[in-house]
């Protein structure tokens, strides 16, 4: 774009000024057209905040779309759980944003023997790791390894349990047997507890 306009003076500067001592014509030039211009936008009442160009139009007064505001699910002075507020969400079909988690404590964290950093887990043991719902990290805990089957000394298969959560008597030679302790939440009324 910047060389068309610089052509274009140059040319016009060579008209303006006579030309070449009129030693030889002019040779006409094609430039390219100049790309069609954008829609004029109006401008912003004073005041107003500007509005992007790609953004649609305001919905009028009491027709405002209720899923995009969180204060359509959260009486003003209200203090509900966020356990509440999504369930409301969720009441209402809204599945994005918050509402595309789960209440706290549909899924509790696992209760399972601690595994201290320094263990070398033999094949088959993996650590789990795992936070409250209001993100306190919980100590580690041992489990089976996906896919993995345990087998007792006979090479028979041991029956594993099903949320893969190593049992005591299971637990591999050398690992101090010890419980986590999961931690209460730090603010039991902000999750609805």
């Amino acid at each position: 774009m910047l060389l068309v306009g610089g052509v274009s003076l140059a040319l016009f500067l060579w008209l303006w000024s006579g030309g070449d001592d009129g030693a030889a014509a002019p040779v006409p030039v094609a430039l390219p057209a100049a790309p069609a211009a954008a829609p004029v936008q109006p401008a912003p009442a004073p005041g107003a905040p500007p509005r992007l160009a790609q953004s649609p139009p305001p919905a009028p007064e009491g027709d405002a779309d209720p899923t995009r505001d969180l204060k359509s699910y959260v009486v003003r002075g209200e203090n509900p759980s966020m356990g509440e507020v999504i369930k409301r969400l969720h009441e209402r079909g809204v599945h994005t944003g918050l509402g595309a988690f789960s209440p706290p404590g549909t899924s509790p964290p696992l209760a399972g023997l601690a595994v201290p950093a320094d263990f070398a887990l033999p094949e088959g043991y993996v650590r789990h790791h795992q936070s409250t719902d209001d993100g306190q990290p919980i100590e580690a805990i041992l489990m089976f390894a996906p896919g993995f089957q345990l087998r007792d000394a006979a090479g028979q298969p041991v029956a594993m349990p099903e949320d893969r959560v190593v049992p005591p008597e299971l637990a591999p030679p050398g690992l101090p047997v010890r419980r986590v302790v999961i931690p209460p939440p730090s603010d039991p009324a902000a999750f609805g507890r």
